[in-house]
């Protein structure tokens, strides 16, 4: 069997864990913590306070934006909990729009249509790595006086042109859950691109003190200034997080190569178009080989998809229930205008297994045999 996902172990991973062992201070911001946040620097991530999760990174935005209960915060419906959990526990409401049939990232078009004298941010996710249209929902976010979160949980080494993805908006959030490219089995980061919030965020990042002006000797006691969390990551996460990003272009070069496999051989075989449609990548997105779908044209068809590489000794999956039809989403959230494509996706996605290692002649091999019956 051919798992969907497997734990992207690099040589260097278990060196550093025993050394940050040995080190005996295990408490978040060691010295692997800092070099994690230097490599990130270097990336085009300034301003970077790593946490316990993306989903930490989220609600740490909410926190920064000083929202309200019932301030409506702009987001797309096909994505993960966490996106509208962060906003709602400040007691806002998530108002979702569709997204775009191509590339499952929200439609710029339809935000507007959602604007009303309650909305104060816009959060884009970029699906699967892939950029959302940033320029023109930059232009939407100044018009109407918005702030913008990216949702970049996907997207470490992924870019909107040549601008890092989680660096565009106001904050930005990515993950290194272990599902991702770059993982630390949990973590994340908060990516602090508008600078009046940075001074803020690093008491809220350790519990509403200002410890962080502590560690690095500005004060001799740190107390208590504002509201906060313990949302920093901890120092053996840091230095297995610090270790992967020794090695992010080699793991990108090597899932770049099974996706174009993949986008090869659908491509290449025009009868399949009948059965399902490829995501498109749009000019100004150079994405990192997050994950690679394909979006039957029915229910049906896609069950009978994940069945047949099942039994081939293939395992693939499906992915989010959209968050506007799921039972809290219909209780606590509202949408606006048609959610064909998000409808569509929830129901009908399939994905193929994808990470470094992989070889992708035995998924192709099954694809085909599995096809052909379809």
């Amino acid at each position: 069997m051919i798992n969907f996902s497997k734990t992207q172990n690099q040589n260097s991973d278990l060196a550093k864990i025993k050394k940050a062992l040995l080190s005996g201070k295990l408490e978040g911001g060691g010295k692997f913590s800092q070099k994690a946040c230097e490599k990130l620097n270097k990336l085009g991530y300034r301003n970077n306070l790593l946490t316990t999760s993306c989903t930490s990174a989220l609600e740490m935005s909410a926190i920064l934006l000083d929202l309200k209960e019932g301030d409506e915060i702009i987001m797309p419906s096909y994505t993960f909990v966490s996106t509208a959990n962060a906003f709602l526990l400040k007691g806002c409401v998530p108002v979702f729009v569709d997204v775009h049939k191509d590339d499952l990232n929200i439609n710029a078009a339809k935000i507007e249509e959602a604007i009303s004298p309650k909305t104060k941010a816009i959060v884009v996710v970029h699906y699967g790595g892939v950029s959302c249209d940033m320029e023109k929902i930059l232009k939407i976010a100044k018009k109407n006086k918005l702030y913008l979160v990216e949702d970049a949980a996907q997207c470490i080494n992924a870019f909107y042109n040549s601008t890092p993805l989680g660096s565009i908006g106001n904050l930005g959030a990515l993950s290194f859950h272990n599902t991702k490219n770059i993982s630390s089995g949990e973590g994340g980061a908060l990516i602090v691109n508008d600078n009046k919030f940075y001074k803020r965020a690093k008491i809220v990042h350790e519990k509403g003190t200002n410890r962080h002006d502590y560690k690095i000797g500005k004060i001799s006691k740190y107390e208590w200034r504002d509201i906060g969390g313990s949302f920093i990551l901890s120092e053996l996460s840091g230095a297995l997080l610090d270790s992967q990003l020794s090695q992010l272009h080699k793991i990108t070069k090597s899932r770049l190569k099974i996706w174009n496999d993949y986008n090869d051989f659908c491509s290449n075989h025009n009868q399949y178009q009948k059965i399902f449609n490829l995501q498109i990548i749009p000019p100004y997105a150079s994405h990192n080989a997050h994950l690679f779908y394909l979006i039957f044209k029915s229910k049906k068809l896609a069950k009978s998809f994940l069945d047949s590489m099942e039994y081939n000794g293939i395992q693939t999956a499906t992915h989010y229930v959209a968050l506007h039809s799921s039972p809290y989403g219909k209780k606590k959230t509202k949408y606006v205008g048609s959610m064909k494509n998000t409808n569509k996706a929830s129901t009908c996605l399939v994905r193929l297994p994808l990470w470094e290692g992989l070889d992708s002649s035995k998924v192709i091999s099954s694809m085909s045999k599995t096809l052909k019956k379809l």
